[in-house]
């Protein structure tokens, strides 16, 4: 495991303590400022407790799912058109009680007359019709009203005009809605009293009969009432929070006090049998001596110790001495020095903003916050915009701060690769720093990736010096320094190194002779066979030597002096590290040495997606950001990120335009990567390659057109020319036509000209084939 950057002299001793933990910031470990403690929560928990025991529902890629909740239905409608339905649908319903009542319409009083016995209309006074009628009047008005508030939408245009401006709005409509109820039943406008009082034998029940029938009456008649619009007003909730006391401020919960599902209370080593470990752990989040990083670095240690229960009694031990700095990072770290963004560690996730409410963006996207997780990165992304639109500060800085923290939590490496200067994080933040061509730098970089198989290193130096040329063959390029670092590596026990490199590639006498001589002493007969090709090779019509040893020239400076050693005198950083959690930064001479910082680029990708596969244990997730990806692609190099997702690895590519790209490459470029972002400010050729990569999707059209109306009627014909002379119009009609086409997600133009300032379109696809379709999201928010 290489150590942090710095001197070795300088490097602290491991504390034999947990170390002070710095204060974090207002929004670590992903608290949500001013959020409400859930209802389990006890209002004397620590920020930690809280943040661990906020809810975190599964949703689809792309959600920020820290106390996540789905955005309401979209209502059918504007609240203007609602308020136009009802009032109109009101105004009719009042046309149709009225001729209901006074029996204008026609053959309304049919079913009356149908399902009641004819002797009850022969007498004049047979209060049996009457009750009938008033009954019939009732059930009447009853259901008109009913028919008629689901016909205008009243219950939906309460809910969205009236409820959803609080509870006690809601409370005060349903208030308003009963008085206007009882007015009508005391006015006799709704027939209850006639029919409920007229009609009881009073002088048989007496006085006290009488009062106890009617209170009972009473009751009947407004107990419904009270119920129902209690409940629609939701009156009960109300007065309870009014009559509840005031929530005394509880102690916080012991360890032993925990719930079963409490993650604050470590249940799964609990159920496991280490309930003093679960103690320990516990006591030290209530103290507020753990953070984040801790709890998600032993909660990974642990699930290795049901992998390997051989590990158990050193968890237990590490737990009940080092407490919440157990199964540390080597490093020492328990956290980064700055945070800037929003990190949900729980579940490794970054956000990066929320999806802006507006069109093209689905409505249940929209205001919801926008995040990054492993599950996506694993795709490996691709990023495009101009200089200025914020690839670096907005998009690269989060999601390698936060693949940092994830190593400090022994779950991922990470390696970000940027010009030098570029802001991407103090030095402490990193393990490794590599500063290729600064002389101050404490750490090197292995040229061959640390392989040991001579055609390995080959084909990796190859794809890094001429796999951006256009008609080099790679592979007889591959082959031709095969033949040089095979034998060399034989003779010395090490790969050469730049400087030997190049005499070699060069073809120089004393160099090939001092090689041939030390084979035949030591009659290495295979290896001569491989010398012998490569100089009867050297000179003729499509050598790659020439070329080979160009490339090897830009590294062979004087500001290189001391880089790229392979004699063992110096530290060099190899990508085969990749198994452990390490967080490296590599520093390219972009101002100084343009060319030779492409061709180390290039080198570092092809060992990375050699690395990446290559690893026995693939538990970690290996992560490589370039900050400018600018001619570093290479054909091959294309293919090896589309295999990055099986091997839980992925990159992170970003360039100023797709120019940068060979056109051949574009395609097979957009095609490869999983995640895909447009920033603000792209051309329109660049926003035709995310147009087709993003492709159409059916949308329905509204087709108006307008038809001239032409008049037979001399009078019609006459009202039209008046009409005309006064608009300046025809008079048409309109014919409406609904269809669904296939119409692309983003166009080009769109992408060109309407994506603001801070803004991106992304569109993401998880290592399990989940998809989101391209978004407007806004970053920072």
């Amino acid at each position: 495991m290489p150590h942090p950057a710095g001197p070795l002299s300088s490097l602290p001793p491991r504390p034999a303590k947990p170390p002070v933990l710095p204060p974090l910031p207002a929004y670590a470990p992903g608290v949500v400022p001013g959020a409400a403690a859930p209802g389990g929560e006890s209002p004397a928990d620590t920020p930690f407790t809280a943040w661990l025991r906020v809810p975190r529902p599964e949703v689809e890629p792309g959600f920020w799912r820290l106390g996540h909740t789905p955005v309401a239905p979209k209502a059918a409608g504007s609240g203007r058109w609602l308020l136009i339905r009802v009032v109109v649908s009101l105004l009719v319903f009042f046309v149709c009680w009225r001729a209901f009542r006074e029996g204008k319409l026609p053959f309304i009083g049919a079913p009356l007359y149908y399902f009641t016995p004819s002797s009850w209309w022969t007498g004049s006074n047979d209060h049996r019709a009457v009750a009938a009628v008033q009954l019939y009047e009732l059930l009447g008005t009853v259901g008109l009203f009913f028919g008629f508030a689901k016909l205008g939408g009243w219950r939906a245009a309460f809910d969205r005009l009236i409820a959803a401006r609080g509870p006690w709005y809601r409370a005060a409509g349903a208030a308003a809605g009963a008085f206007v109820t009882v007015l009508l039943i005391q006015n006799k406008v709704l027939t209850v009293y006639p029919l409920a009082f007229g009609h009881l034998p009073y002088g048989e029940l007496g006085r006290v009969g009488g009062s106890l029938v009617t209170y009972v009456i009473y009751a009947l008649i407004y107990a419904p009432l009270l119920l129902v619009f209690g409940r629609l007003g939701g009156w009960p909730a109300l007065l309870a929070d009014l009559r509840a006391p005031a929530r005394p401020v509880a102690a916080p919960l012991s360890p032993s006090e925990a719930g079963p599902d409490d993650p604050a209370g470590w249940p799964q080593l609990r159920a496991a049998g280490l309930g003093e470990s679960a103690d320990r752990l516990a006591a030290e989040a209530a103290a507020g001596r753990m953070n984040d990083v801790d709890h998600v670095r032993i909660r990974r240690a642990w699930d290795s110790v049901l992998v390997a229960p051989a590990r158990r009694t050193a968890f237990a031990k590490a737990v009940r001495e080092q407490g919440a700095a157990a199964c540390g990072h080597p490093s020492g770290a328990r956290d980064l020095p700055v945070r800037t963004a929003r990190h949900d560690l729980l579940v490794a996730q970054v956000r990066l903003g929320s999806v802006a409410d507006t069109e093209p963006n689905p409505h249940e996207r929209r205001g919801t916050g926008f995040a990054l997780d492993p599950g996506v990165l694993g795709t490996s992304m691709l990023a495009v915009g101009p200089s200025g639109a914020g690839k670096t500060g907005r998009l690269v800085r989060p999601v390698v701060e936060s693949l940092m923290l994830q190593a400090l939590a022994g779950e991922a490496a990470v390696i970000v690769v940027a010009a030098a200067g570029t802001k991407l994080g103090p030095d402490d933040a990193y393990d490794i720093v590599v500063r290729l061509g600064d002389p101050s730098s404490i750490h090197d970089l292995d040229l061959y990736g640390g392989a040991t198989d001579p055609d390995e290193a080959a084909s990796l130096l190859a794809e890094a010096f001429v796999g951006d040329v256009p008609g080099i063959d790679v592979r007889r390029s591959a082959t031709a320094l095969a033949q040089l670092l095979g034998p060399f590596r034989l003779v010395h026990g090490r790969f050469p190194t730049v400087p030997e490199l190049r005499e070699l590639l060069d073809g120089l006498p004393s160099a090939l002779g001092a090689l041939r001589q030390a084979l035949e002493s030591a009659d290495h007969q295979t290896m001569l066979r491989e010398l012998d090709a490569r100089i009867r090779q050297s000179g003729v019509h499509g050598d790659p030597g020439p070329l080979l040893s160009d490339r090897v020239a830009l590294l062979d400076r004087p500001s290189f002096q001391g880089f790229f050693d392979t004699t063992g005198a110096g530290r060099p950083f190899s990508l085969r590290a990749l198994e452990h959690p390490i967080r490296v930064r590599v520093d390219l001479p972009e101002r100084a040495h343009a060319d030779a910082s492409r061709l180390l680029a290039r080198l570092l990708l092809a060992q990375f997606n050699g690395s990446a596969a290559a690893r026995a244990d693939r538990s970690l997730f290996a992560f490589l950001a370039f900050d400018d990806a600018s001619q570093t692609l290479t054909p091959e190099t294309v293919r090896g990120v589309q295999r990055l997702r099986s091997a839980n690895a992925g990159v992170l590519l970003t360039l100023r335009t797709l120019d940068d790209v060979p056109e051949p490459l574009r395609t097979p470029l957009l095609g490869s990567v999983g995640c895909r972002v447009a920033f603000s400010g792209v051309t329109t050729w660049d926003g035709k390659w995310f147009a087709d990569a993003w492709g159409t999707e059916l949308v329905e059209t509204r087709d108006v057109t307008s038809r001239t109306v032409y008049a037979d009627q001399p009078m019609t014909r006459f009202i039209h020319s008046v009409r005309k002379v006064i608009t300046g119009k025809e008079v048409t009609t309109q014919a409406v036509t609904v269809r669904q086409v296939e119409r692309e997600r983003w166009s080009a133009s769109a992408l060109a000209n309407t994506v603001p300032p801070g803004h991106a379109v992304l569109s993401l696809t998880s290592v399990r084939g989940e998809r989101a379709a391209p978004l407007l999201v806004r970053f920072g928010e």
